[in-house]
């Protein structure tokens, strides 16, 4: 089950923060680098974020969050993360495919580290295509992708 979670609720806020560690823990060892910016994050500034939080629930326990900012038509993914005893079970492809089909948008944008091979080919499965990178210091480049959405409007 897909649900909005409300990170004013202290609670709330903490099993999130806790499984976003949780998660971005194993993306730090991938790309080799502990100081990217999930893993930093207190609860106030979670709590600050103004974005849109949905949680993927297995049963009653919270497996999956991705966050993201409807800006326009474009909506901008700021983070997308699953437990990782729930890895390779689909639960990101779902949230993905959830916020494609419930918001009115024409374009899916996103950004995670180059060296996040996993991230990347999940994004590229699911429609996304690099646009860009951008160089945050020798150790941490960003790669940009986007997905463009059909809006089912047949050309005149």
């Amino acid at each position: 089950m897909i649900k909005e979670n409300d990170v004013l609720n202290n609670q709330q806020a903490k099993i999130i923060l806790a499984l976003q560690k949780r998660s971005y823990e194993v993306e730090a060892s991938i790309i080799h680098n502990c100081e990217i910016p999930p893993l930093q994050e207190t609860l106030l500034q979670l709590q600050q974020s103004k974005e849109i939080f949905l949680g993927y629930y297995i049963e009653e326990t919270l497996a999956g969050v991705i966050s993201f900012k409807v800006l326009g038509k474009e909506l901008d993914i700021y983070r997308l993360f699953i437990d990782p005893v729930h890895f390779k079970k689909g639960i990101a492809q779902k949230l993905l495919a959830f916020v494609e089909m419930n918001y009115s948008v024409t374009k899916l944008v996103v950004s995670t580290a180059s060296k996040n091979i996993p991230a990347i080919r999940l994004y590229q499965k699911e429609g996304f295509v690099e646009v860009r990178t951008t160089k945050i210091n020798d150790e941490l480049t960003l790669v940009h992708l986007e997905k463009v959405i059909e809006d089912g409007t047949l050309p005149l």
